[in-house]
């Protein structure tokens, strides 16, 4: 990992993969380099930190073909020796995934004398390219060869001396895009990276490899026969992908969510109904026949399969079990009949969601469906249904907009369900009625910000946090924490209100802030006593609700009032503001708010 840029041309390609990597750092990175090919001979610069370091090493170029990375450390501490391309005599290669064989490779490279000079896993590469090529002629058969020996998830672009005008590039359980030009052709992990250059792509396929000259483009799938792709034009803009008016790209996706949103639910929804066919043409006719739910996620998207799993028990009265995909790929899992598989992800490509999606016993298993950001991703491609948000591109790490969107299409679901399932309960017209009113909700969800500003200056000192919800709540009070921990690096927990009493009440005394999420539900009262066992132990208390917590704001309780929600949607109303209170803390720290440390935007690896 983490971001990969490739070019072969007839024009100098040098300021094109350096703009591609700088598009792809939004995914976070901790090492940026470059390698061209110039009169039959590779020139290699790397730098730790961010392309800016990059940039300012390199030279001007007339190389018309060449690979780039930024890398997010998996083998081997940030550093220059460990910065991507890596080479080994005539070879070079940039990687994103891990090598799972690695150390059996090296040990074999190793005896056969080749020096390491990285802690990588992606120098094995390298030096197997090399080592074959002692005994293949051309560099086809010897990037073939190398392929076959390689075990795990990895997505490469290769060049070689001897082969000037060919670059070679291939994929397994990692994404690749290629950018087709006139007479010029690109290498991405994403079209984000490559929109500068072209908006027409070619997403290459599970196990495809590809061999590119600035003429022609050969396509072999995992049996190295030749294949054909289609031509997919680009859905993304270059303007999306900046941050405009705004200091950070998160605040701009913070503020983009009531359109994102609106996006998300044009052309699904109608004056009183939801629109038949969304899922596809058998789409609804297999959501009548699940008699049970399984959601699998990681990270900020399991939280939106937590509140899923309220909204579909209570709406639909099926069983929906939510897990994450790191846990569920490794245990014996036991799958109810007729049950239908929801994989969710923003990118369609973290690795661990498409492992379990490939590993399911599909014995019970009705249909499986994704709820992702990307219609050309890996796990849309491999499930049987995909209903797509419309959050556009996200470039902060940190989720907002995706995570919105994602609870929207999840609750359009639920109803949905319960509308197929025939339900007496679920008043269709009053369900889509609310889902109408979210957009202008979330908008005066936003308007309170100068409020929020002025409350996170309570946090500028702060080591720990506690998030406290109920029902629905509780998930959002998770990604609330999750929000304030991977921005601002303080560390928060969020619990059950109800849990209090179990142990997290021994943290609280007057340093401690703790944040209450509080909607007016039928929870309400049940919250307010847990808020005043806070009270009792001294703890700085600060409420999120759409009702009078107190007759007015004091010393023991900080109040933020949002506008009147339906209990039904304020999952993804309380959400806003919890994002905005992570957004003004981190900046009052000084961290990096679109890039935090140690993360990635696509965990595309394990």
């Amino acid at each position: 990992m983490c971001g990969i840029v490739a070019a072969i041309a007839e024009r100098p390609v040098q300021s094109i993969l350096v703009e591609g990597l700088k598009r792809l750092e939004y995914r976070g990175y901790d090492s940026a380099g470059v390698a061209t090919l110039v009169d039959g001979h590779i020139e290699r610069t790397r730098a730790q930190g961010k392309v800016a370091e990059l940039e300012a090493l390199l030279n001007d170029s007339r190389a018309i073909q060449g690979i780039a990375h930024t890398r997010w450390a998996t083998h081997g501490v940030p550093s220059v020796r460990n910065a991507h391309p890596h080479q080994s005599g005539r070879f070079a290669v940039v990687h994103n995934g891990i090598i799972e064989n690695y150390e059996e490779l090296k040990r074999e490279l190793s005896d056969a004398g080749y020096a390491f000079d990285s802690d990588t896993d992606t120098e094995t590469i390298a030096h197997l390219l090399h080592h074959l090529s002692h005994t293949h002629d051309d560099f086809d058969t010897i990037v073939a060869s190398t392929l076959m020996r390689l075990d795990g998830a990895f997505a490469l672009a290769i060049i070689d001396e001897q082969s000037p005008g060919v670059l070679w590039v291939a994929r397994q359980g990692s994404p690749l895009v290629i950018g087709v030009g006139h007479g010029e052709y690109f290498v991405g992990s994403d079209q984000l990276a490559l929109l500068h250059v072209t908006d027409r792509f070619i997403f290459l396929e599970e196990g495809d490899s590809a061999k590119l000259t600035s003429q022609t483009l050969a396509i072999f799938d995992d049996s190295h026969q030749p294949v054909s792709r289609p031509i997919v034009r680009a859905t993304a803009s270059s303007e999306q992908s900046s941050k405009g008016q705004y200091r950070h790209f998160m605040a701009k996706e913070i503020h983009e969510q009531p359109d994102a949103v609106s996006a998300t639910l044009q052309g699904r929804i109608g004056k009183n109904r939801i629109l038949k066919g969304i899922l596809g043409p058998n789409g609804d006719e297999l959501l009548a026949q699940a008699q049970a739910v399984q959601i699998v996620a990681c990270g900020t998207s399991y939280h939106a399969g937590l509140v899923a799993k309220y909204w579909i028990e209570n709406l639909v009265g099926v069983p929906c079990q939510v897990e994450i995909a790191s846990e569920y790929r490794y245990r014996k899992v036991v799958t109810l009949p007729n049950t239908l598989w929801i994989a969710i992800s923003q990118s369609g490509e973290t690795a661990d969601v498409l492992s379990a999606l490939r590993h399911i016993d599909r014995t019970h298993v009705l249909a499986t469906l994704a709820i992702c950001n990307v219609a050309t991703s890996s796990l849309v491609r491999e499930t049987d249904l995909a209903l797509l948000t419309e959050a556009g591109p996200e470039i902060g790490v940190a989720s907002t907009k995706a995570f919105t969107t994602q609870l929207t299409v999840l609750l359009l679901l639920s109803g949905l369900m319960a509308k197929t399932h025939d339900s007496g309960e679920f008043d269709e017209g009053e369900f889509v009625t609310t889902l109408q009113q979210l957009p202008s909700l979330l908008s005066a969800a936003l308007a309170i910000e100068p409020q929020i500003k002025r409350m996170s200056e309570q946090f500028i000192d702060k080591q720990h946090t506690l998030f406290l919800g109920r029902a629905t709540m509780n998930p959002i009070a998770m990604e609330g924490a999750l929000k304030l921990k991977e921005l601002s690096y303080i560390h928060a927990e969020a619990y059950p209100a109800g849990e209090l009493k179990h142990g997290p009440l021994a943290l609280v005394d007057e340093t401690m802030p703790v944040v209450a999420v509080a909607p007016n539900d039928e929870l309400v009262e049940k919250l307010r006593s847990n808020l005043s066992e806070v009270k009792a132990r001294g703890g700085q208390l600060i409420v999120f609700a759409d009702f009078a917590v107190a007759s007015e704001a004091n010393d023991e309780i900080t109040q933020c009032v949002i506008p009147a929600t339906d209990p039904l949607v304020a999952p993804i109303v309380f959400t806003l503001p919890l994002q905005l209170l992570s957004y003004h803390v981190a900046v009052l720290r000084g961290t990096d708010v679109d890039q935090p440390r140690n993360l990635a935007k696509s965990v595309t690896v394990e």
